[in-house]
């Protein structure tokens, strides 16, 4: 009998570390930032707090931030793998350029639509929303077949639209799944 279980998750080299729990992005103006992934992506609030401020050089010495920052919170619950903290800090010393991809630190959120074309109909027609050149099709390679195109916030943070087809060519040479919504390997689809 064959099934489509997802294989046993690989063993941690680091004790008891199971998955990843969130990931973060600082904002300029969590109120923004909030709305765009509510409003316009359908991410949901799940709680806000702050201001966070210490007398002494707890932000320095948690946080990695000039002691003197301030910071406010929001985690949003986005799909059904994706925890996403945004802070907003004020304080001295802050950059406010957003990393170039190249840039060390550079990053980008890219986010799976089970339909490619209205998705970036929506977003190129959504207000402060910039498409970065053309959607594309990569034609050769592990991940053939795969559709793309990043764009940027209204404040700049790059993120990418992703579809891809249920099979791929790595999967030719590997038991490694990507995570892949209603791919076979998740235990759904054809």
């Amino acid at each position: 009998m064959t099934t489509n279980a997802p294989a046993a998750a690989p063993t941690s080299l680091t004790p008891g570390l199971r998955a990843v729990h969130h990931i973060a992005f600082t904002v300029p103006d969590l109120g923004e930032a909030v709305a765009f992934f509510t409003e316009v992506l359908g991410a949901e609030e799940a709680y806000r707090t702050g201001p966070i401020a210490a007398d002494d050089d707890w932000m320095h010495r948690q946080l990695g931030v000039d002691p003197r920052a301030t910071v406010h919170i929001a985690m949003l619950r986005f799909g059904p793998t994706l925890n996403l903290e945004l802070f907003e800090y004020t304080g001295p010393g802050r950059r406010r350029q957003m990393p170039r991809n190249s840039d060390v630190g550079g990053h980008h959120l890219a986010l799976w639509t089970d339909d490619f074309d209205a998705s970036v109909r929506h977003l190129t027609n959504t207000p402060g929303v910039r498409m970065l050149g053309e959607p594309d099709e990569v034609g050769d390679g592990p991940i053939r077949g795969t559709r793309w195109v990043y764009l940027t916030t209204p404040w700049g943070l790059h993120f990418e639209l992703v579809h891809a087809p249920d099979h791929q060519p790595y999967q030719d040479h590997t038991a490694v799944r990507l995570y892949q919504p209603g791919a076979p390997h998740e235990g759904r689809g054809t």
